[in-house]
Parts: C-alpha cells; structure tokens; sequence
C-alpha cells in the first residue's frame, strides 16, 4: 500500500519539464531574434553533423538541438516554475506563519516545512500533471502530436487551475494595466492571457497565505495575553513570558489536532480546474 502512488511519479516530475515551454513561448516575441537563433541552429548543425542546412538530415538535427536546449532551459527554470504556477507558495508560507506563531525558530527545520509543502503540491496537483501527461507529453512522445499541439495541451490544465484559484479583481488589475500599456487591449471573452494570469495567481496566493496565518496567529496571541497577565499579577516581572506560554501553545496545537486540520484545510482550499 505505501508503495501504490509511486507509479504517478512519472507524470509528475515529467510535466514539471514542459511547463517551461509555456512560459517560453509566451516570452518570444520578436520575429527578428527568432531567425537569427533559427539560423545559427542551422549553422551549428552543419558544422557538427557535416549535412547540407537544406537538407532532411540537416533538418532532423536542427530538431535535435532546439529539443535539447529547450531540456536544459526548461531544468534550469523548472523550481521557478514549481513556485509561480502551482500551491508551493501558500504552503511554504503558512507553515512558516505557524511555527512563527508557536514561538519555535527552528523547530520543525525548514527542510521538512518545504518538504511537507513539496508533497502537499504534488497531491494537489496530481489531477493538473494527469491531464498534462496524458494530454501532451505522452502523444508527443508517440508522435502523435505536434509540438505546438503538445504546448497548447500541457499549458491548458495548468492555465485553468490557476484562473479557477485567482481573484477576478486581481486579474482585473493586470488586465487594466496590461491594456494601459499596449495597443492592442485584451480580449475579455477569450481569458486572461499568460502575463496576466501568472502574476495575478500569485497575488492571489499571497493573500490567502497571509489570511491564513493572521487566523492561526489568533488563538496563540491569546495564550501569550493570558501568561503575560498571571505572570504580572503574581509579581514574576523577570520571567519571559514567552518561556512559560511556549509549552502550552504546543500542546494546545496538539490537542486540537492541528496539523491534520492545518493540512486538510489548505488542500480542500483549492478548486479544480
């Protein structure tokens, strides 16, 4: 039984790879650059294969070489990617919130604080890499698709996970400035484009991570109150009050079972896509 998720481990950590290719072709987009990359692949590919650029072999090396520098970017840019378009970030930031909130500075380390939000990704996420295997990678690797087709159907489970999980007024907000700073105002039946669902998700997150904790702050800043204030009434001035607060904030968290009500609740915090 505790080895039955292992066969997901495919989709997931192979569907981190191409959600590169999602924000990198959104960030070309000058035709001029694009020939000049083009033909110094096809120079190179000559120069190393000895083949003709023209020719079919000169081709299918060119494919070759964009395929492996897009490989490398996309392992280079993979964790950034894991952090902007995934739950990492409300994760990462609520669990550091509480143990802030119970007074423990090192306790749980902050290898297993990211450890837990990795996994915790992974099981939200899950659905979102599926559908990115199973749509994209797994036809392209059959050549059943094209690249375009396969970029268009691993973005579309992620775009639409995070335009479920954003405000409409945080997309609204990059939507204006977006319109405001170009000529060619965006679409509002045709969604939110990449540049503006992207930073809008993670404003969004921030908000929420931030709610959050201010509700986890709250019951352990009445605990401190009340120590700090039998502490004073019995004339103990030199005893730290948060010495004396911290074992009953920790066992205060343990009888009401926190971190199975802390990690059930940000999991069913979020919308499918």
């Amino acid at each position: 039984m505790l080895f039955r998720p292992l066969h997901h481990v495919g989709p997931i950590l192979t569907a981190a790879i191409p959600m590169a290719l999602v924000l990198l072709t959104c960030a070309t987009s000058a035709s001029a650059q694009d020939a000049d990359v083009g033909g110094l692949i096809r120079e190179l590919s000559s120069q190393l294969g000895g083949v003709q650029p023209g020719s079919d072999a000169g081709a299918s090396l060119s494919g070759r070489l964009i395929q492996l520098f897009v490989l490398v970017t996309a392992l280079s840019v993979a964790p950034g990617l894991l952090v902007v378009m995934t739950s990492f970030t409300r994760f990462v930031i609520v669990f550091s919130m509480l143990r802030l909130a119970l007074g423990l500075n090192q306790t749980p380390p902050n290898i297993v604080l990211n450890a837990m939000a990795l996994f915790m990704t992974f099981f939200v996420m899950q659905p979102v890499f599926e559908d990115a295997w199973e749509g994209g990678i797994r036809p392209l690797m059959n050549n059943a698709i094209t690249e375009e087709q396969a970029i268009q159907n691993i973005s579309e489970p992620f775009y639409n996970f995070m335009a479920v999980n954003t405000r409409d007024k945080d997309i609204q907000l990059f939507t204006d400035i977006a319109n405001d700073a170009t000529t060619q105002p965006e679409e509002a039946d045709a969604g939110p484009s990449w540049r503006v669902l992207v930073p809008s998700f993670m404003i969004s997150e921030l908000r929420r991570a931030f709610t959050i904790g201010f509700l986890i702050y709250l019951p352990f800043v009445a605990i401190d109150l009340i120590v700090a204030s039998v502490l004073m009434s019995a004339g103990m001035m030199m005893l730290p009050p948060v010495l004396v607060s911290l074992p009953f904030k920790v066992i205060f968290f343990v009888l009401i079972d926190g971190w199975y009500m802390l990690a059930g609740s940000l999991i069913q915090s979020y919308l499918s896509g």
